[in-house]
């Protein structure tokens, strides 16, 4: 080479082909041999040939990307689905693309479609607005998009999702193996559909093991942070009468509750135990390490993205179901104890 960058005629001349045949041979390497795509592969090296990929993109009218849309990109639950979801595409050659809801506007979202930025979209956020999901499921992209974790039980896109239910039932009887029978909850965010799944979860487990449901034990937290523990804490050490053990919608919303009482004097799980839901990497390591129900973050993500690639493939048979639940278990460890 003359210190110019590679050309594809160069790899063409190393290889020993025509400039067509490495063409196949990098766009559509089933159309050539395995000794020709060999060859090819080995000049690309050679030469250091770079293929120009914004200009194959826009012959091809794609992108090559999938765009992952959070609710919170500091939120640590996240990290675990977008590594699931990059393990299948890194071998798919498809670029991930990551953006905070919070940062983009809701009403351009298929502009990211029809601006070839993206060929798919994985929504982990339940709260963009029921409009912005109509207009997308009634255009040409509404196969190009499915839910992981959250969804929307009024549309039909598809959707991976953690048993949220069962989850709490879990929680529940974990604590009621303990001896707890006066037990709490602390919700997420309101009209939130996990937040309503876990709490139906919980109350159906109390029902079922005969416990009384005492609303003054269930408190509204409103989101699934830290703050959102907290102010239920100190809603916690105002009460009267106090449960002797408490679900949480979410392990943040538990960290944050263990931490605002133990600073108020109390003890977890000395004077009440304490059970989150998601299991984050932290978790094992908070201080007391937390009880909770694990998610497999990673198998969200995993399936989400191949169910995806799918769809854009069109390799899904006509009944396919639309919703793939994804079993959750329960790690105990230190913030319960019996009665």
């Amino acid at each position: 080479m003359d210190g110019k960058s590679p050309k594809i005629q160069d790899v063409a001349t190393v290889a020993g082909v025509s400039t067509a045949t490495v063409s196949r041979a990098l766009s559509n390497p089933d159309l050539v041999s395995e000794k020709t795509r060999e060859l090819v592969l080995d000049a690309v090296k050679r030469t250091g040939y770079r293929v120009n990929r914004a200009a194959k993109n826009l012959r091809k009218r794609q992108s090559d990307a999938i765009l992952a849309l959070l609710p919170d990109l500091g939120n640590p639950f996240f990290s675990q689905i977008l590594s699931g979801i990059e393990s299948v595409f890194t071998t798919s050659d498809l670029s991930l693309l990551v953006s905070d809801t919070k940062g983009i506007r809701e009403d351009n979202l298929l502009d990211y479609f029809m601006d070839m930025r993206a060929d798919g979209m994985i929504i982990l956020d339940g709260a963009i607005p029921r409009d912005v999901l109509t207009q997308m499921q009634n255009s040409a992209f509404g196969n190009r998009i499915i839910f992981a974790c959250e969804w929307k039980p009024e549309f039909e896109f598809p959707s991976v999702r953690s048993d949220n239910f069962g989850g709490a039932v879990q929680a529940v009887e974990h604590l009621h193996s303990l001896g707890h029978r006066k037990i709490g909850h602390i919700s997420g965010p309101r009209n939130n559909v996990l937040t309503k799944e876990r709490l139906r979860g919980v109350e159906s487990a109390m029902e079922q093991l005969d416990l009384t449901i005492n609303r003054d034990f269930f408190i509204d937290g409103g989101a699934f942070s830290l703050d959102a523990g907290a102010q239920a804490a100190r809603s916690f050490m105002e009460m009267t009468e106090r449960p002797t053990a408490i679900t949480c919608g979410s392990d943040l919303i538990a960290m944050g509750f263990i931490s605002e009482i133990s600073r108020r004097g109390l003890k977890v799980p000395d004077d009440i135990s304490v059970i989150g839901f998601d299991d984050i990497e932290i978790a094992g390591s908070f201080i007391p390490s937390l009880t909770t129900i694990r998610q497999n973050r990673t198998q969200i993500g995993v399936l989400a993205a191949s169910y995806l690639l799918d769809q854009l493939a069109n390799r899904l048979p006509p009944q396919t179901t639309p919703v793939q639940q994804v079993d959750v278990k329960l790690i105990p460890r230190q913030s319960t104890a019996p009665l």
